[in-house]
């Protein structure tokens, strides 16, 4: 854009920003200081609120013409603004905070450094990446869409969500997961599930946690879907199907060593793809897949409970969100 007769505007950044988790002082200096580098304008700044955890702020922000969208917050913050900034081709930049920050894990970005953070804003790369959508159907019939830049779930991973304390991830972070699933872990029934995967025939089954994934690495480095990334134009999933308390050991093993060890190295796969047992873990690939309950049944989407539904509807939307990620990644 330009002013008639004039020089071209100079280039200025949105921040959309969750005070509740940011050190909002902090952050106005480190975008200052980027503005200063870069010769940008002073910044488009655009706070959450309840009402709008960030998707409208996005779009107010792509609507002004920015040159790219600074999210500070949590995952539900990076997750609302992704939502509002699909196939925009505005660059998203992330200054992680909060417990889990799981996209910004798994692009490699920089966390608990928000001068880095928002330094990429400038300095960065740009990088298309795949985004989920969930059509959730409620027991009452209603239908809502959602989008997800890390994984959805149900069963066993929704139910410790909910179950989680707030006040204790507050102080121990990821670990108050730990807590929760050693709380309920006896009191989770099995979820009987009738799915298609790519259009094929509907099929059932029974789990216990059942993961639908845009990429595959949780807090603490583990890799829970090893053959997830996040640019393929695929969705991972993962089904946990342990009978007994030796199946949650399987399912442990199979996450610590089989994923963490095994995956990580071409003999470690060779060692895998000749072992024929059945493994508490079953896992699959596609584009879309759909998921029908017997009963209304607990929902989270990157990391947030999101309250029963009684169907899902998920698929891909491939390279439809641009991250502003290092030039070294």
């Amino acid at each position: 854009m330009s002013s008639p007769g004039g020089a071209p505007d100079r280039a200025r950044a949105a921040v959309v920003v969750n005070p509740v988790k940011v050190d909002v002082d902090a952050l106005r200096a480190a975008v200052a200081t980027v503005e200063q580098e870069a010769g940008w304008a002073p910044s488009l700044w655009l706070e959450t609120s309840v009402d709008d955890p960030g998707q409208g702020r996005a779009r107010e922000a792509i609507a002004a013409g920015v040159a790219a969208v600074i999210a500070a917050g949590g995952d539900g913050t990076v997750r609302a603004v992704a939502e509002g900034m699909l196939d925009s081709g505005i660059p998203l930049v992330l200054v992680p905070s909060g417990t889990g920050n799981l996209l910004a894990r798994n692009l490699g970005l920089p966390i608990g450094r928000m001068a880095e953070s928002v330094s990429l804003a400038a300095t960065g790369v740009d990088h298309a990446i795949d985004v989920g959508l969930a059509e959730i159907t409620r027991a009452d019939g209603g239908t809502e869409t959602h989008a997800f830049v890390v994984m959805v779930g149900i069963g066993l991973d929704a139910k410790m969500i909910s179950a989680t304390n707030p006040e204790l991830k507050k102080r121990v972070g990821w670990l108050a997961y730990v807590e929760a699933t050693a709380r309920i872990v006896r009191d989770v029934d099995a979820v009987r599930v009738r799915y298609t995967l790519d259009g094929s025939p509907e099929r059932a089954t029974t789990v216990h946690t059942l993961l639908i994934g845009n990429c595959g690495t949780l807090p603490g480095g583990v890799l829970l879907l090893p053959e997830a990334e996040i640019d393929d134009g695929l969705l991972d999933v993962v089904a946990m199907r342990p009978r007994n308390l030796w199946g949650w050991m399987r399912v442990g093993y199979a996450v610590a060593w089989e994923n963490g060890v095994l995956q990580r190295s071409k003999l470690g796969r060779r060692i895998l793809a000749a072992d024929k047992t059945v493994r508490a873990l079953r896992y699959f690939q596609g584009r879309r897949m759909t998921l029908a309950f017997e009963r209304a049944e607990e929902f989270e989407i990157d990391g947030e409970a999101m309250g029963e539904v009684t169907a899902i509807a998920a698929r891909v939307a491939p390279a439809s969100l641009v991250v502003r990620v290092p030039r070294a990644t």
